[in-house]
């Protein structure tokens, strides 16, 4: 018996846009769309249909940022607070325009899984959002080092390095609030995770194998609150564990 397919979601206020995703998407076997919306208002109120109403059930959200009435930002955001509910929470991958967009980043720290420019490969589209799904998303080490500088360029003066020790920063990376209780190991993990590395890669550099990396990973995830690696990523740099470089 086959799996279920990957049910997508897509949000764009362009037509043409969500028509050529949509033919991308539903040429694969594993995935499927299950519904659409011209901005993020319209998706809430269809992803939020009452329990037994026609609503789209998704597992992965393909969300541009830039929309009328509601962007992409307040829609991942609202998206993201129904874990606080218990409802199932659909990973949302943001597509943008532009390489250094401010609001892809807001959408990142708000609870997207992942983001990637619309001008990327179909191959690329297709195999984040499997990898989305799977939870085990990577973010690339090129997305890492933009989502590093664009950090740095919003933190206040003497956290623009992420340095310990510079005014106004953290003392070591085991002062941030949310870092206070990991292992050495895990910390080296993280770093690690923060680079942009997979968990093939993790186990490499540290010898270890992949199944306890991946442990290293799940535990980092819970002891810090994160998602996803994504949301580790972010925590780094500002925790001064990572730094451009």
């Amino acid at each position: 018996m086959s799996a279920s397919p990957i049910r997508v979601f897509l949000v764009d206020d362009q037509q043409m846009v969500r028509a050529g995703f949509r033919m991308l998407v539903e040429s694969q076997d594993d995935l499927v769309v299950v519904g659409e919306a011209g901005d993020g208002a319209e998706a809430l109120r269809l992803l939020d249909a009452p329990v037994g109403a026609a609503r789209p059930v998704a597992d992965v959200v393909l969300m541009d940022v830039r929309m009328p009435r509601l962007d992409g930002v307040e829609a991942t955001r609202a998206l993201a607070a129904r874990a606080d509910t218990g409802a199932p929470v659909p990973r949302v991958i943001v597509l943008t325009t532009f390489d250094l967009d401010e609001y892809a980043f807001a959408a990142l720290k708000a609870g997207a899984s992942a983001f990637l420019l619309k001008d990327a490969t179909p191959p690329d589209l297709l195999e984040a959002v499997r990898r989305v799904h799977a939870g085990d998303a990577v973010v690339a080490p090129s997305t890492t080092r933009r989502l590093l500088d664009h950090v740095a360029a919003t933190l206040p003066d003497g956290l623009d390095r992420g340095v310990p020790g510079s005014p106004g920063a953290p003392a070591s990376p085991a002062d941030h609030p949310r870092l206070a209780t990991l292992t050495e190991r895990e910390a080296e993990v993280l770093a690690l995770v923060a680079r942009g590395l997979s968990n093939g890669e993790i186990a490499a550099e540290l010898v270890l194998g992949e199944a306890t990396v991946k442990t290293h990973v799940g535990r980092l995830l819970a002891k810090t609150g994160s998602r996803d690696r994504v949301q580790l990523v972010v925590l780094a740099y500002e925790a001064g564990v990572v730094g451009p470089g």
